[in-house]
């Protein structure tokens, strides 16, 4: 991966210009898409069904838990079409191929740290206490970031011989938004039930950001294990499929 750097960094550029080439607000869609997002939702949550306290604003709760869904939401959806997209490179000229899901990640990481200009402005304009446990947010996104990579790889390689592949993988990201704590606290889930965060590691995520970033304590150790583990377990075997049947993307792309 370091010798095809330039590569990497030449495509992710390229993606990122492409988006907002004949955007007039350009990079701030990826601000206002989140923002709008968080302005409706609180709006309903907050007035209409109203949650319990959460300990913070609802905003900035509901805020630290939607921009790493719309991350995963919008690199999955980057990285399942980036081999069909790119098929004319494919074909063209060799280069490991897992670069072209890479470079998608990145820059949709890209976007997720700008958005998160945003989040800060939350915290400073509803007087949240900033603590040096939010600085184990970086190695909560790494974790997140092997998770989404991993099952990027396997989607884009198996939506390339399969093009319903996204289809179906769309529906199943409706279902698991539902399951995932991103509009209400595990504690609101009935108790019977809540076992389902602990082996979704999307829930493990989000409950690990709101307690460092929120609470002010690290994270769950055990249930952030769990997530590394799994994330780790799943690029490990997505990688090895993507390799394996890497020899005829150029066939069928």
């Amino acid at each position: 991966m370091f010798k095809y750097w330039d590569l990497v960094k030449h495509l992710t550029l390229r993606e990122i210009r492409a988006r907002y080439k004949q955007s007039f607000l350009g990079l701030f869609w990826v601000i206002l898409n989140p923002f709008f997002q968080m302005l409706i939702l609180s709006f309903v949550f907050s007035n209409i069904m109203r949650f319990p306290d959460l300990g913070v604003p609802y905003p900035v709760f509901l805020y630290a838990g939607l921009l790493p869904w719309i991350y995963f939401n919008t690199a999955l959806g980057a990285s399942t079409d980036v081999l069909i997209n790119n098929s004319p490179l494919i074909k063209k000229i060799y280069f490991p191929r897992e670069i072209l899901v890479l470079s998608s990640l990145l820059a949709k990481t890209f976007d997720f740290f700008l958005s998160s200009i945003l989040f800060i402005a939350l915290l400073l304009f509803f007087k949240v206490t900033f603590t040096w446990y939010m600085l184990m947010f970086i190695p909560i996104f790494m974790i997140q970031f092997i998770f989404t990579y991993g099952l990027g790889l396997l989607l884009s390689s198996l939506n390339l011989f399969y093009r319903d592949v996204q289809f179906l993988f769309n529906l199943i990201l409706t279902m698991w938004f539902y399951l995932t704590p991103v509009l209400y606290a595990t504690e609101f889930f009935p108790q019977e039930y809540r076992w389902i965060f602990k082996i979704n590691p999307m829930s493990v995520f989000i409950n690990a950001y709101r307690q460092v970033l929120l609470g002010g304590n690290m994270p769950n150790w055990g249930s952030l294990f769990i997530g590394a583990a799994i994330s780790v377990f799943l690029f490990t075997a997505s990688y090895m499929l993507f390799k394996r049947l890497e020899g005829a993307f150029a066939d069928v792309a």
